[in-house]
């Protein structure tokens, strides 16, 4: 386990990573998730195998610090995945991310775009304030003090079992202040700074049960690869590992 600080106060963001080739892929996980749990078993694929790979706990999240004092946006996830990476000594990688995941990877590539050459994105948020049937929308509807107080319990009821298993292992009040951030997107959005990174490939993966992705031919036009995956719903990594392997595998 590797770890890099990224407040004042000393708190650490947290990676489990495997040795190989450079570039390195930095893998991100969505809203209440676990890096490694969401991908550690496509990264062993052997069509993917054999690269340096980083599995990523953003700040609230799995094995890394969850300061209270913290924000929680878009972009201080960003800064401390740029920590993450700047401590790993990389430059120019390959972030594969799901979800929130992919809307943090964004934010970094407008911030620091030493770090990034490729984006593989699977279902980021791309909006703000996205339809009420969106992941965030159960957290978001309580107050921090409702939803620390008894929101946190009825969500993990509420929730599927599998998003439940990794939703226990994030701290509420980072949680929620994540799902808010999430909501309220970033500035400029995470849309309009997606289409215009023109020089980094980028690849975005829609299941096909989450309906059409909207503005797909806009991003089309913009340079994004978009991919929709048959019979997928959010957790494409799951639902089609071959199909998920293959984008992220396929040559920019």
């Amino acid at each position: 386990m590797r770890q890099a600080v990224f407040d004042a106060r000393g708190s650490r963001v947290r990676w489990t990573e495997t040795a190989g080739a450079e570039p390195a892929r930095v893998y991100v996980h969505g809203l209440g998730s676990v890096s490694a749990v969401y991908h550690a078993h496509v990264a062993a694929r052997p069509e993917l195998a054999g690269r340096r790979s980083l599995f990523v706990d953003l700040p609230g999240h799995g094995i890394s610090d969850r300061p209270e004092d913290f924000g929680y946006t878009l972009a201080d996830h960003a800064d401390a995945l740029a920590a993450a990476l700047d401590a790993a000594r990389l430059s120019g990688a390959e972030i594969v991310a799901h979800s929130m995941g992919g809307s943090v990877a964004i934010v970094l590539a407008h911030r620091r775009p030493d770090l990034v050459a490729r984006l593989v994105l699977t279902e980021a948020n791309l909006d703000a304030f996205p339809p009420l049937t969106a992941g965030s929308a159960a957290i978001a509807s309580f107050t921090e003090e409702e939803f620390l107080d008894h929101g946190y319990a009825r969500v993990l009821n509420r929730v599927d079992p599998l998003w439940a298993a990794t939703m226990r292992l994030a701290d509420p009040r980072a949680l929620y202040r994540s799902a808010v951030a999430l909501r309220r997107g970033s500035e400029p959005v995470m849309r309009e700074i997606l289409a215009g990174l023109h020089t980094v490939d980028r690849v975005y993966l829609q299941g096909e049960r989450s309906g059409v992705l909207d503005g797909a031919d806009a991003l089309e036009k913009a340079g994004v690869r978009v991919v929709t995956v048959p019979g997928a719903g959010h957790n494409v990594m799951f639902d089609d590992a071959d199909a998920f392997v293959r984008a992220v595998a396929a040559p920019a």
